[in-house]
């Protein structure tokens, strides 16, 4: 079984579409959503589709915390991470292809794939940046073997995510690519360029391509030294962008 972990905040606008996607999944599942005390109707909206929705007493510290979260209570032997606004074609070949990757790796521990943005709202620059995003998460995961993975689609064998304690919930941001990088050091990464995920790409197109990547960049660069993000306030990271 696969249980599929989507952590929400005020997501009224996509998640209802993003949960009804899985309403025909034929391989056995559970849907477990972790909302971060919403002030909308998230929360309710998720009722009607999910098995477990997680609401904290108070808000927590980052979308790590939220992941973490609903990994504590799954039953799955996989944990499929993915956020609140993606949305996938032809579900069913999505997860058998996805899955299978685990059958032909003995040692395979994580898996991400193919990203893209809602091609209704695709930006040329959107088309440059996630082109250059997946071929780096190829080269990163398949040749490299160093570990790199978006929070937008993560599969993780549940064995291997307990082994490396999950998600640090300390981090505000990169928290995906450092569980990747923590995962390649205890088994095999990969990157399957045959299944593809789209979400909005929001926050590009909220505060633009070169004040997001600037973000990334220097968070990246204040884990590689430092081994924590730059950004200490996830309600500003994650609100800003709404």
């Amino acid at each position: 079984m696969i249980s599929i972990i989507i952590p929400t905040y005020n997501e009224e606008k996509y998640i209802e579409k993003t949960l009804a996607q899985f309403k025909g999944l034929k391989i056995p599942h559970e849907l477990i959503v972790t909302d971060d005390k919403s002030t909308d109707d998230t929360a309710l909206i998720a009722k009607k589709y999910a098995n477990i929705v997680l609401v904290p007493e108070r808000k927590r510290a980052t979308i790590a915390a939220n992941r973490n979260a609903g990994a504590r209570v799954a039953q799955g032997d996989y944990f499929v991470f993915i956020d609140s606004s993606c949305l996938i074609q032809d579900i069913d070949s999505f997860f058998d292809k996805a899955l299978a990757n685990f059958q032909k790796y003995s040692d395979l521990v994580g898996l991400t794939g193919k990203l893209h943005v809602y091609p209704e709202t695709r930006t040329i620059g959107d088309r440059v940046m996630y082109l250059n995003f997946n071929i780096t998460h190829f080269v990163k995961n398949n040749l490299l073997h160093m570990g790199e993975a978006p929070g937008k689609f993560q599969i993780v064998k549940r064995d291997a995510f307990e082994k490396v304690h999950g998600y640090r919930e300390n981090l505000v941001t990169r928290e995906d690519a450092d569980l990747f990088a923590r995962l390649s050091k205890i088994g095999k990464t990969y990157y399957d360029g045959s299944i593809a995920i789209f979400h909005s790409g929001r926050r590009a197109h909220a505060i633009g391509w070169p004040k997001l990547l600037f973000i990334w960049m220097i968070n990246t660069f204040w884990l590689t030294l430092f081994g924590t993000s730059k950004t200490k306030d996830w309600t500003r990271w994650w609100e800003k962008t709404k």
